[in-house]
């Protein structure tokens, strides 16, 4: 029962605190909805981005990976740093200078409207096929595990996390339909605040409990139980071997932090750049400390339980929360994980709106369509969106290298092709409009085939290599035939001050600095 009433306590908070701040904001317009009125500032851009990106998928999926392969997935968490870096100090810039609301604005400014439907489009299926049913089974298999709601309920445990999968839906759905960012930015802060110290708890009361009171003797312990689980370079036969750093993962990172309507969008509601900028650096300084509360909770996790979960390594976390968390914390962190799942379902709800709303339906449907009747678009989309998602969860269970890998080896169906393009348009001036399209089809086609059709001996994160390097080569060979007609430049239409901040690229050196020293300290632990 304290573990209900903890649970129920902080998420009545977050949604009572939210409805506060936002009880007097206008949501009747496109600026005011899907950029939360222009007016976020670095930390609840910073808490957001974060919290749009942490979610069930890594608490679960990360430490079920840590678990299993030990400290080289970091690579997915220290490396977004400098892809934070080059978001920060160029992107961002270039995007608030156009006023842009949505990424596919950018493609059509730069190739065609046809390139920005055909990307606004492949985004809209990508957040349905990929990211929300995985944080939604993710979510489920947290929140089944903590309260044991199939028993409760007495029903079998795959219709236990069905009901729940519903139910986060649901509830997930209500704040990005009805508040628009702003809801999304506010409830992530409080949540973000919830996760660190939550998520901070798990292995800290771990360490002390196995160190019998001293964290450093704690440390100590789980490392001499599995020495090798502490090396952060992976070899080649392993789920992460180092060399896919410096090809299709430089690739994927660039285009999550820096490309990413879901993640991007934040920094576009920024007040002015100096708070973008800020915003994106101080989310780099988040992602090099989170491995301690979705990567070190998964090897602690080892050493209780040995291999004896190697078989359903999702389930390590939810385990390790009920061995180490005394009954009084339960409560309140199973709220926090449902704050996490939240805040990415919300966030990806709302991101899916903003691009179908303005690239899609007042350019293709209805043009002369007005402010509320594109907020209107907005709620119905995130309304549609959440039904196909809640139906699609279950088909993503028992994923055999887990459900992390499984997200990233979705992500790259519609990631690489689109970075492709968005680089070629940054970087490339003579690519063309044809030579884009091309791209897009041909990246989407060879992935497919070499992922999930032809059995290929080849890391997918190296396939992202491969298939970005294709597709330049596609994207030159089709200009040279088909060039690109105009090179005028658009008009800039900024809406916000473009002044820097000043201390940006002194943080940004020691982000660089900081993500090298991690792996040249850790890539000798063995």
């Amino acid at each position: 029962m304290q573990t209900v009433l903890t649970f129920v306590g902080f998420t009545a908070f977050v949604a009572f605190y939210v409805w506060y701040k936002l009880r007097k904001d206008k949501m009747d317009s496109s600026d005011g909805y899907f950029l939360g009125g222009r007016s976020l500032s670095g930390i609840i851009i910073a808490g957001s981005m974060l919290l749009t990106n942490i979610s069930t998928e890594h608490l679960i999926g990360m430490n079920g990976l840590s678990y299993k392969n030990g400290f080289i997935v970091i690579a997915w968490e220290v490396t977004s740093a400098l892809a934070l870096v080059v978001a920060a100090l160029y992107f961002i810039p270039k995007y608030l200078q156009m006023g842009l609301t949505t990424i596919p604005e950018y493609l059509e400014k730069r190739f065609d409207g046809t390139t920005r439907s055909l990307i606004a489009l492949f985004l809209v299926v990508s957040f349905v096929v990929t990211l929300l049913p995985i944080v939604l089974y993710t979510g489920a298999i947290n929140l089944e595990s903590i309260f044991n709601i199939s028993e409760v309920l007495g029903v079998s445990k795959s219709k236990g996390l069905w009901m729940t999968v519903v139910a986060i839906g649901i509830i997930g759905s209500l704040y990005a339909i009805f508040g628009g960012l702003k809801a999304v930015a506010v409830s992530d802060t409080v949540n973000g605040y919830g996760l660190l110290i939550g998520g901070l708890l798990v292995p800290v009361l771990a360490l002390v409990s196995i160190g019998d009171g001293n964290i450093l003797e704690g440390i100590s312990k789980v490392y001499e139980n599995a020495p090798e689980k502490f090396n952060v370079i992976g070899t080649k036969d392993s789920v992460m071997p180092f060399g896919v750093l410096f090809t299709g993962l430089v690739i994927n990172q660039l285009y999550f932090w820096g490309m990413n309507q879901t993640i991007i969008q934040r920094a576009f509601g920024a007040k002015n750049l100096k708070e973008a900028q800020k915003g994106l650096l101080y989310t780099g300084i988040l992602k090099i400390l989170i491995p301690v509360i979705i990567v070190l909770p998964g090897v602690i996790g080892f050493y209780y339980f040995g291999d004896s979960l190697y078989d359903n390594q999702d389930y390590i976390y939810p385990a390790l929360i009920k061995k180490v968390l005394p009954l009084s914390f339960v409560g309140f962190f199973a709220a926090v994980v449902m704050g996490a799942v939240l805040s990415t379902f919300n966030s990806v709800l709302n991101s899916a709106a903003t691009i179908f709303s303005i690239d899609v339906y007042k350019r293709l449907i209805n043009k002369n369509a007005g402010e509320k009747r594109l907020v209107w678009i907005g709620r119905a989309t995130s309304s549609v969106l959440a039904i196909f998602a809640i139906l699609s969860a279950p088909f993503v269970a028992n994923a055999p290298e887990g459900l992390y890998q499984l997200l990233q080896q979705l992500n790259g169906i519609f990631f690489i092709p689109i970075a492709s393009i968005m680089l070629a348009g940054f970087f490339l001036k003579n690519i063309s409009a044809i030579a884009a399209k091309a791209a897009l089809f041909f990246g989407l086609a060879f992935y497919l085939l070499t992922s999930f059709v032809f059995k290929i001996n080849i890391h997918f994160i190296h396939l992202w290599g491969i298939e970005f390097v294709l597709n330049m080569i596609l994207m030159f060979i089709v200009s040279a035939y088909y060039p690109r007609k105009t090179f005028e430049d658009k008009v800039v239409t900024m809406k916000v001050d473009m002044k820097r901040w000043k201390y940006a690229y002194h943080l940004s050196a020691v982000l660089v600095v900081v993500t090298i020293l991690i792996y040249i300290l850790l890539g000798n632990t063995l």
